[in-house]
């Protein structure tokens, strides 16, 4: 019997991955995961500090002329302190001195030869900035199983870290089953066509961060489908396309039970990609997606990436829709659960006009997809979209041609 939507991303929700370390050099730990909590070791900023080039002075000088008795540049330290009737000139970053009540902007002050002038009003503190207002020493600043970006890069080198403990990345292992299938460095013959599913799922798992290897193309026999099996049960995940549903050719499912596979699912109430299974063979698990192009894609982006993000260790592995409104409305047959390919402008969900499980184009072309519940015929007005990674072009555009 089928399952729903939700009972399958359930399923994948609650595997408990058991991951492995290595430690990388701090520009080398993007993309990868944290394998441990990291807390400040220093404060942000460091030292009282002054956030503008200005003079450094006492609250009661405003509106007075003041003597400017020093300089202090970035890297140096005071060697006075402000005293009322003296300002210190002060540049951007440098360590604020003893007595400092406020700091002026050097445009805010009229410069004259043998001193400043200060303005009549000026707010306590103003353009001060003091230690650990940023981060504070002894404080989280990256949490275990949190994906590092660039940024994640940089509050970690702000805190002197120079090597990172991370999650290995998961092994992702790919191969096609399908005798009419060629490798796009093959001659296409007759009755024959191209296979555009392998290269696809290896590649959008490289862009997820995993170590992908391709086993090869296998032919439509379950000695061929074991051996394969065999051959890539030291990754972490397998990922298959074609062979799942029940034509007479059709044996992968079976080979993998076969060879020990326990099924965590099989068969989805959704459309298209019904055939699509989950299980899993001692540390290894196996994600059999339908062969169609366009399926074996949507399903790969709606359980693939989720399961993926899962196993990887990741603390945050949930894909967050976006809500967002349907550009025009929508006519579906219900029945089945639907994912629905489209584009997203930055303010509508355009649907794509061609979106048959055994198309191509589609996939280079959406942004994302929808879900369009069973017992929906017509569908307007807010939906969720569960967006892709590319999709921030579109509202960057929107953004720039506002």
């Amino acid at each position: 019997m089928a399952i729903s939507i939700k009972e399958a991303l359930h399923i994948i929700d609650s595997i408990k991955p058991q991951r492995t370390n290595e430690i990388v050099c701090l520009e080398d730990a993007v993309g990868k995961i944290a394998a441990k909590s990291y807390e400040a070791r220093i404060n942000l900023p460091n030292f009282d500090n002054s956030a503008m080039d200005g003079f450094a002075i006492k609250l009661v000088d405003a509106g007075k002329k003041v003597r400017v008795a020093q300089t202090i540049l970035a890297s140096q330290e005071p060697t006075i302190p402000v005293q009322e009737g003296v300002a210190i000139k002060i540049m951007t970053g440098a360590k604020l001195p003893a007595g400092t009540e406020a700091v002026v902007p050097i445009e805010d002050v009229e410069i004259l030869e043998d001193g400043v002038v200060l303005p009549q009003k000026i707010k306590p503190q103003a353009n001060m900035r003091f230690a650990g207002e940023d981060v504070q020493e002894g404080s989280p600043i990256i949490s275990q199983g949190q994906l590092l970006g660039a940024y994640e890069i940089g509050l970690l080198a702000s805190q002197g870290y120079s090597y990172i403990d991370v999650y290995k990345p998961i092994k992702v292992a790919l191969f096609a089953t399908g005798s009419e299938l060629l490798m796009h460095y093959e001659n296409l013959q007759t009755s024959h066509i191209y296979n555009s599913n392998t290269p696809s799922l290896f590649a959008r798992a490289k862009e997820l961060g995993c170590e992908v290897s391709f086993i090869g193309k296998i032919e439509d026999s379950k000695e061929a489908l074991r051996e394969a099996i065999t051959n890539a049960l030291d990754a972490d995940l397998i990922v298959t396309s074609g062979g799942v549903s029940v034509g007479e050719a059709d044996f992968t499912k079976e080979a993998f039970e076969q060879m020990g596979m326990k099924i965590l699912f099989s068969k989805i109430d959704i459309k298209p990609g019904k055939p699509t299974t989950l299980g899993k063979i001692g540390d290894t698990y196996i994600l059999n997606l339908p062969g169609n192009p366009l399926a074996a894609i949507l399903n790969f982006e709606l359980f693939g990436r989720f399961l993926i993000n899962k196993i990887s260790g990741r603390n945050d592995p949930y894909i967050k829709p976006i809500h967002t409104q349907l550009k025009e409305k929508l006519t579906n047959k219900p029945g089945r659960d639907t994912l629905i390919p489209g584009q997203f402008d930055g303010a509508y969900f355009h649907p794509l006009a061609k979106r048959a499980p055994g198309m191509v184009m589609p996939a280079s072309l959406m942004d994302g997809f929808i879900i369009v519940g069973r017992e929906v015929k017509e569908l307007d007005g807010e939906v969720k979209f569960i967006a892709l990674a590319n999709f921030t072009s579109a509202i960057f555009q929107e953004l720039v041609s506002a």
